[in-house]
């Protein structure tokens, strides 16, 4: 289900609804650009929700990013257990909900 070769059908998604495919593309762009934060801190803060939202393909783009912008493993296997820990750490407090 999931392979790299879906991204081609971001074309198509640009085609049948061009305005709002220009304004993500647009906005995606601005929030990774260098700011206040630098690119490989954006790129780790990216690779970290990937893996929150386990979408496969910002997990590929990311990880590629992150290393772009010099990432070391050790840099990347935190930015995962960070992740790993808020996950964790939703499913405990939504625990709290179990109890009146």
């Amino acid at each position: 289900m999931y392979t790299l070769d879906n991204l081609k059908h971001l074309k198509t998604l640009g085609q049948h609804a061009p305005t709002a495919m220009a304004a993500f593309t647009a906005f995606d762009a601005a929030a990774m650009a260098p700011g206040a934060l630098a690119v490989k801190t954006k790129e780790l803060i990216a690779l970290a929700v990937a893996h929150t939202t386990q979408c496969p393909y910002c997990l590929h783009i990311h990880v590629d990013g992150a290393r772009k912008a010099g990432c070391s493993d050790a840099e990347i296997a935190e930015a995962v257990m960070v992740a790993a820990a808020l996950r964790a750490g939703a499913a405990v407090t939504h625990g709290t909900h179990c109890f009146d």
